[in-house]
């Protein structure tokens, strides 16, 4: 691969993907995962249960990362895993009801904090950071891919070529258990791998998703001297303004924080308005709000909307220099005001739980745990995208753009990924 360091705009490289040979495994599903960290105690007590070789006994080790890459280094030899005879690029497509999305998945060039080619747009942590990187070097791989966003104003070159592949019979096909069809195809033509470059080097991307794996990137790559695969790391590229992605919520949990508790301490800055146990009502009126809003629920049957914040104190809990389109961000509010200033909690991953998407499921969680969830509606891309653009970054969890890439399908390995 050439030095990233001559590379200045976007660049997605060929590579020797590393991919699970169909005959040694019961199914392409069955060892496939979500990304790792949408993937809770249960799920993985599921997914290590049915099969013997599924991508979480790599990505969510259960002993230290020696074992994973001892498992991979065995899975290699046994041809469990196999790798591609030729550097290709793989268009990937996601369909099921209400979804379909392609892009293009390769060796993307990591740049340095300050490039405006790959943009974040939330904060990031050492922990995961560290948890990450561990993992990386033990087992010198990029196991999953990380999300990426780019307008391809409608009519990239790349976007087009990736629907013209869409349209042959796939390299590989499976259906998982959310129903959702996924498909690859190899791109190994080297002409087409010029063209693409050509494309993408005068594009920026935006992190939809994997904000701590690309700062282990960056991370690496600082780590180690010279030119090498520690340049690159795994990415799906896809072009927003052909495929626009769905934008849900993350909502939070809080352990040990009774709803009654959290309600009294919330009319400090809110008004409270107490709606009954129906969730799915519950949800309409939630969606329904112009302003921040948020609903909270938890051991207690009903469930509480939170709207009209007291603009005095949203104002007087924000950062210095924060633009009023942060300000006004949901997750902001939460973040600043509602959990550290009214609940007097830290905002941290030990304190407060996430739970993507599924607003049921973070009522089950916050009532094991004795505590609060709260549900939030989806943050607009619009927001999202003019944030990274001026330069800020949400507060942490704010997002989670979908579909995402399933984990399993494509790996990169260092010591394959060679010319």
């Amino acid at each position: 691969m050439p030095d990233v360091t001559t590379q200045p705009g976007l660049s997605l490289e060929p590579f020797r993907a590393v991919r699970y040979a169909s005959s040694k495994v019961s199914s392409l599903a069955a060892v496939t995962s979500p990304p790792y960290d949408l993937i809770d105690e249960e799920a993985l007590k599921r997914f290590m249960a049915d099969e013997p070789h599924n991508i979480v006994r790599l990505i969510l080790p259960q002993q230290d990362y020696g074992d994973a890459a001892e498992t991979l280094r065995s899975w290699l030899a046994e041809g469990v895993l196999t790798v591609d005879a030729e550097p290709a690029l793989y268009a990937y497509e996601e369909a099921g009801e209400g979804v379909l999305q392609r892009g293009l998945i390769g060796a993307l060039g990591v740049h340095g904090p300050g490039s405006q080619v790959i943009l974040p747009h939330e904060d990031v942590y050492p922990g995961p950071i560290r948890d990450r990187l561990a993992l990386m070097t033990a087992t010198r791989a990029n196991l999953e891919p990380i999300f990426l966003l780019y307008d391809g104003e409608g009519a990239s070159a790349t976007s087009r070529l990736v629907d013209e592949v869409a349209s042959s019979p796939p390299l590989l096909e499976t259906s998982t258990g959310d129903d959702v069809r996924h498909r690859l195809w190899a791109i190994t033509d080297p002409a087409v791998h010029a063209s693409i470059a050509a494309d993408l080097r005068k594009r920026q991307a935006l992190i939809a998703d994997g904000h701590h794996r690309y700062a282990t990137y960056q991370a690496l790559r600082e780590a180690n001297e010279g030119p090498g695969p520690w340049d690159y790391g795994l990415a799906l590229l896809v072009d927003s303004s052909a495929y626009p992605p769905h934008l849900g919520a993350i909502h939070r949990v809080i352990p040990n924080l009774a709803v009654s508790d959290a309600v009294r301490l919330a009319k400090a800055a809110f008004r409270t308005e107490q709606l009954g146990p129906d969730l799915p009502t519950a949800l309409e009126r939630l969606a329904a709000q112009d302003g921040t809003a948020f609903l909270l629920g938890g051991e207690e049957d009903d469930l509480f909307l939170l709207t009209d914040p007291d603009q005095a104190q949203v104002t007087n809990s924000m950062p210095d220099g924060t633009s009023p389109r942060w300000r006004g961000l949901d997750t902001a509010v939460l973040h600043r005001l509602l959990i550290p200033e009214l609940w007097h909690i830290t905002d941290d991953e030990a304190n407060v739980h996430i739970v993507h998407h599924d607003a049921e499921r973070a009522l089950r969680k916050a009532r094991r745990a004795n505590g609060t969830a709260v549900i939030l509606n989806p943050l607009q891309v619009a927001d999202v995208l003019a944030v990274a653009a001026g330069g800020e970054k949400v507060p942490r969890k704010s997002t989670s753009f979908g579909p995402k890439p399933r984990t399993g399908l494509v790996l990169r390995t260092f010591d394959t990924d060679r010319r």
